[in-house]
C-alpha cells in the first residue's frame, strides 16, 4: 500500500468516525420537529469550526517547505477526503445518519436558500481564483495540482464561511 492509499483510508475513517459520534450525541426521546430544530442549530454552530479547520489545513499545506515540489501524499489524500466530504455536505440536506423525515424537516426554505447563495458565492470566488491563476501563469509555472488546490479550496472556503453566516443570522433574527 502507497502513502497515497493509507492517507485515503485514513481520511474515510476519521470521517466515518465523526459520523460515527455525531450520531451517537443525538438526541434520543426527541420528537422529529424536535431533532430537525436541535440539528438545525447544531450545523449553524458546527459550520464555523468546520471552516475554521479547513481553512487551517490550507494554511499548513501551502507553508510547508515542499522536498523535491511535491506534497506528501498523505496531506493530499486527507485533503481530498475533507474536501468531497465538505461538498458532500454543502450540495445535499447532510445528516445522511438520520431519518429522511428529519432531514427533510432541516432543509426548509430558508436553508435551501441559505445553501444555494453559500453555492453561487463559492462558484463566483472559483471562477475569480481560476482567472487569478491564469493570469499568474503568464508569469510563472504553476502546477495543474497547485492550481486545483488552490481553486477547490478558496470555492469550497467562501461556500462555507457565506453558509455559516446566513445560518448563523438566521437564527439569531429568529
Amino acid at each position: 500500500m502507497n502513502a497515497y492509499t493509507i492517507g485515503l483510508l485514513a481520511g474515510i475513517g476519521v470521517a466515518l468516525l465523526i459520523a460515527f459520534v455525531m450520531k451517537m450525541r443525538s438526541p434520543r426521546g426527541m420528537s422529529v420537529a424536535e431533532q430537525a430544530e436541535y440539528l438545525s442549530k447544531r450545523r449553524a454552530r458546527m459550520l464555523p469550526a468546520l471552516a475554521v479547520i479547513f481553512l487551517s489545513q490550507q494554511v499548513t499545506y501551502f507553508t510547508t517547505v515542499r522536498d523535491a515540489g511535491t506534497a506528501p501524499t498523505v496531506k493530499i489524500s486527507a485533503w481530498l477526503v475533507l474536501s468531497i466530504v465538505l461538498l458532500a455536505a454543502l450540495v445535499t440536506k447532510g445528516f445522511w445518519f438520520h431519518s429522511k423525515e428529519v432531514r427533510d424537516l432541516i432543509d426548509d426554505e430558508n436553508t435551501r436558500a441559505n445553501r444555494n447563495d453559500a453555492i453561487r458565492w463559492g462558484f463566483i470566488v472559483s471562477m475569480a481564483m481560476a482567472i487569478a491563476i491564469e493570469a499568474m501563469s503568464m508569469f510563472d509555472t504553476i502546477k495543474a495540482r497547485e492550481a486545483i488546490h488552490i481553486i477547490m479550496s478558496a470555492g469550497l472556503a467562501i461556500a462555507l464561511i457565506r453558509w455559516s453566516f446566513l445560518e448563523r443570522r438566521a437564527y439569531r433574527n429568529g
